[in-house]
């Protein structure tokens, strides 16, 4: 189970935009890198073309750059940072019982939801 997922509420903790609130548009788990809404704006240079009904696309276009897992940290429902856990929980579901992983904040233990 990630301790990141799309569409959770992330603080940058660690370079040029540290202190910045997003949610996360977009995880990489194959990299590690998590796309922040609002951070890490870069300018990305398209070529210039045209679309079928001739209006003119491309140009200078600002764009979110990936940014590493470990430079961001989860918001918890107090609106600060917290660090993740996984509390194991008895689920009962169609008469069988299952364990499932849920996550937890570790400042207050309260678990955390999207």
């Amino acid at each position: 189970m990630a301790k990141i997922k799309k569409g959770d509420l992330v603080q940058v903790i660690a370079g040029r935009d540290k202190g910045l609130q997003g949610r996360v548009l977009e995880v990489d788990t194959r990299n590690d890198r998590v796309i922040v809404e609002g951070v890490q704006r870069v300018k990305k240079h398209t070529r210039v073309g045209r679309t079928d009904r001739g209006a003119a696309t491309g140009g200078i276009e600002t764009i979110e750059a990936p940014i590493h897992v470990s430079n961001v940290m989860l918001v918890g429902p107090d609106k600060k940072p917290v660090r993740v856990g996984f509390r194991e929980v008895e689920v009962e579901r169609d008469g069988r019982k299952k364990i499932m992983r849920e996550r937890i904040g570790r400042r207050g233990g309260k678990e955390i939801e999207l």
